[in-house]
């Protein structure tokens, strides 16, 4: 951050003065006053808890409101990662001047490609952008401008970039988020969760300009606008399938042998039809844990399977039969369908470099050293300034001629953005040569 004070003062100004603050906690006693300079907490909307839009009828109206309204949009979307086995939007929020704030389930109105229109090129204003990007795309809402304040907040040097952090540093209101891990797809909503879900998008245009104010101070509003426009063509990639999912199950790697790893292969891929079939998140059905327990002992009778851990609770006990025919499907494969180590892409961990590859393990080292120096004079996380993968992948292979130019070649490939590769090369060419011998 820069040395002026904080930006508070600057985002309170830059609010529209006919626009009513919003809704702050009255004190625990009245006799007692809060404060002077203290944080405010935000109990509700300015304009009041919307209840959710759920009809065609009243979606042509938010709509309409939402063309009239002027200025960017703040977004955000509820999912219920923790509980469902999709990652689809239960609830979408939104906020633009002269609009208000609107909440939207999704259950029943799945198509907002009018809304989308609506707001055709506006900026919108997320927090954490990635997180969202792709359920609300699956509604037809597709961003052509963006501001992401977790990102402006890294790149201007935030130590807590966090939305509640963020809003009680820069704007002076609190924000609870207990309710971040409910489970948004239970119907109906309970106020409560409706009132948070609305206070995410109440201050978010707000802490965008105090941002961007801080980042223009820094001198660093180019680089924001060249990660806003990635993160955008990020969002429209389909997603990465992986070829063996099975192989990131948690204790993975105390599974020792082929046929204990197609066990956990056949109850990983039995856990996931139920998952599926019921739409519950794999960890509801059976964790983790459960499944490399039973990988190691391979029980084959339900007696054995149950005194298992993880397998104690209800429903899983129902689910005995599947899982035990999943070891057994396990235990009949011949020796040529077990699973094979796969082939690794890219570099090996760096723990194995030293004694791999001593020369590549310097130019890492030497690397790393550029990327730390060059963030810290600049304010910035490392992985912000350039991305670890980036720099292992260079640094194990890096180009037959190491010039500046091919140097910014192989990093543009691997995603690198401009404002990157102007702070860090030719440092980070010179850190690939050879060291010559004392």
């Amino acid at each position: 951050m820069t040395d002026e004070p904080p930006l508070r003062r600057r985002a309170a100004e830059s609010r529209t003065a006919d626009v009513p603050p919003p809704a702050v906690a009255e004190p625990a006693d009245a006799g007692t006053e809060q404060p002077s300079g203290g944080p405010v907490p935000l109990t509700a909307p300015r304009d009041g808890t919307p209840q959710p839009v759920a009809t065609p009828a009243e979606l042509d109206e938010v709509v309409a409101r939402f063309a009239a309204g002027t200025g960017p949009v703040a977004l955000d979307a509820e999912r219920a990662s923790g509980y469902r086995y999709s990652q689809r939007a239960y609830l979408v929020q939104l906020r633009r001047e002269g609009a208000g704030t609107t909440l939207i389930d999704p259950l029943p109105l799945p198509d907002l490609t009018a809304l989308d229109e609506a707001i055709g090129d506006a900026e919108w204003v997320l927090h954490a952008a990635s997180q969202d990007l792709a359920c609300l795309a699956e509604l037809g809402l597709r961003p052509r401008r963006l501001f992401d304040t977790e990102l402006a907040a890294r790149l201007a040097g935030f130590e807590r970039v966090g939305l509640a952090a963020l809003t009680e540093q820069l704007l002076g209101y609190t924000l609870e988020k207990h309710h971040s891990a409910a489970d948004w797809s239970s119907r109906p909503l309970p106020e409560s969760w409706l009132t948070y879900a609305a206070l995410d998008v109440e201050m978010l245009v707000d802490l965008r300009d105090a941002l961007d104010a801080e980042l223009q101070a820094q001198g660093k509003s180019a680089w924001a606008a060249e990660e806003f426009a990635a993160l955008i063509t990020w969002a429209t990639r389909p997603p990465r399938v992986r070829a063996e999912p099975w192989r990131r199950t948690s204790g993975i790697h105390r599974v020792r042998g082929a046929r204990a790893q197609a066990r956990v292969r056949a109850l990983w891929y039995a856990r996931d039809q139920i998952a599926v079939r019921r739409d519950a998140a794999p960890g509801r059905v059976l964790p983790d844990s459960a499944i490399i327990a039973a990988a190691e002992l391979d029980p084959k009778d339900e007696k054995t399977l149950l005194t298992l851990p993880g397998f104690g609770g209800r429903s899983v006990r129902r689910l005995a039969r599947s899982w035990l025919t999943a070891l057994d499907e396990a235990r009949q494969l011949a020796d040529d369908a077990l699973p094979v180590t796969p082939t690794v892409e890219g570099p090996p961990p760096p723990h194995r470099w030293a004694e791999r590859d001593p020369v590549a393990a310097g130019r890492l080292a030497r690397c790393r050293e550029v990327v730390v120096r060059v963030a810290g004079e600049h304010r910035l996380p490392p992985e912000n300034l350039i991305t670890p993968d980036s720099v292992r992948r260079l640094a194990w292979q890096p180009p037959d001629e190491i010039t500046v130019d091919t140097v910014t070649e192989v990093l543009r490939g691997y995603g690198a953005r401009q404002w990157q590769l102007s702070l860090l090369l030719p440092a980070l060419a010179e850190a690939l040569l050879p060291v010559p011998r004392a």
